[in-house]
């Protein structure tokens, strides 16, 4: 199953018939939630262009402990590093949920063959470098409720829908993945999520938040 492309993913630059091209070279793949997609360390070059389903991308430090570096969803291209430099994959990608997605194995000959999505890659990459870039300022500036905030209202843009009361996220991380997508330990986001909900903010449940006030979440993300 097929869902919309979030915006500004990487499919959604392309023209339908770069997207027809694309596809027409890979073929339909389906992962079960918890599955892993890539591992970091491994050696291989083929890309996964996301159909349905969020997955995240992750590292894992020198003592053990992950740390989360994103959340994709429809429409992400997974993998393109080590298709492009041929280098050991950078990172670990799992789903979060069920997914779909199409296996592209030569994904630079479709590069050379179409010269204008090359170009839309590389500003795609520099936007993932300034996104990278923005996430260490934030560790560096704000505190883990301010980090958790920050997380949380890019999950309801990206993925909220409107509820009574406000906006629902339905979150496919736990505590832990949450902890390692803000750098901070899990109980130090219990807290967080704590200090939030008393100040009426949001409502947590089993993966699951509603977001009662999202200028509010905004203004502690800050």
């Amino acid at each position: 199953m097929t869902s919309s492309p979030e915006p500004g993913e990487f499919i959604t630059l392309l023209t339908n018939d770069e997207v027809a091209a694309l596809y027409s070279a890979g073929r339909p793949r389906r992962w079960d939630r918890g599955a892993t997609m890539f591992t970091e360390g491994d050696v291989n070059d083929w890309v996964v262009i996301l159909t349905s389903g969020r997955v995240k991308v992750s590292s894992h430090t020198a003592i053990g402990s992950e740390v989360v570096l994103a959340i994709r969803g429809p429409g992400a291209l997974l993998g393109e590093f080590a298709a492009i430099d041929g280098l050991p994959r950078s990172a670990t990608i799992t789903a979060l949920e069920p997914v779909e997605g199409v296996t592209v194995r030569d994904f630079p000959a479709y590069l050379r063959d179409h010269g204008r999505v090359a170009v839309l890659l590389m500003r795609m990459v520099i936007g993932k470098m300034r996104d990278s870039d923005r996430k260490r300022i934030e560790y560096g500036a704000f505190d883990t409720t301010g980090r958790v905030a920050t997380r949380l209202v890019e999950l309801a843009e990206r993925y909220g829908e409107p509820t009574n009361g406000g906006v629902r996220v339905t979150l496919p991380l736990s505590q832990d993945e949450l902890a390692g997508w803000t750098g901070a330990s899990r109980e130090a986001v219990s807290k967080a999520l704590r200090s939030l909900r008393d100040r009426g903010l949001i409502e947590t449940g089993r993966r699951r938040v509603i977001i009662h006030d999202l200028e509010g979440l905004r203004r502690r993300a800050r």
